[in-house]
């Protein structure tokens, strides 16, 4: 009986407080600024940052059969999120080149290796697939 009281209570107090806001999505206003940037803006803070331009699909190709080599579950079919996550790690070798281990446990964590395939969340597997990023997409970092 308590628990159903607090439940309802709880329940009540939180849309109290959402109807309380008077504002509903279509209501918003958007912040002042520009809501996107140009492909310049965005190139040139990527370059900032250290992530290269995306690959060409010669590029991908190969960086994907670089990844499946290791084993076919990292990209799962999701290239776009291998990719994204390549160049993400690119910032990272970039910015430590000579942190070896660093990069290797930035690799297990950016490809969800710690948390979806355990089993492979060994620093040999974070080493293959921070060379493998280093060979495909940015070589010259």
């Amino acid at each position: 009986m308590r628990t159903r009281t607090t439940t309802a209570l709880t329940a009540a107090a939180l849309l109290a407080t959402l109807t309380a806001c008077g504002t509903t999505p279509d209501e918003v206003t958007p912040a002042a600024g520009p809501t996107s940037l140009t492909e310049e803006q965005r190139a040139s803070a990527q370059a900032a940052a250290g992530v290269p331009d995306k690959p060409d699909e010669a590029t991908i190709a190969a960086f994907t059969k670089a990844l499946d080599a290791i084993d076919p579950r990292i990209v799962d079919g999701k290239t776009d999120k291998a990719i994204s996550r390549g160049l993400n790690q690119c910032s990272s070798i970039k910015s430590s080149p000579d942190d070896r281990e660093k990069l290797v446990d930035l690799a297990l964590g950016r490809f969800t290796i710690d948390t979806r395939l355990p089993e492979l969340n060994t620093p040999e597997t974070g080493g293959k697939i921070n060379d493998a990023v280093h060979k495909n997409l940015c070589p010259n970092f």
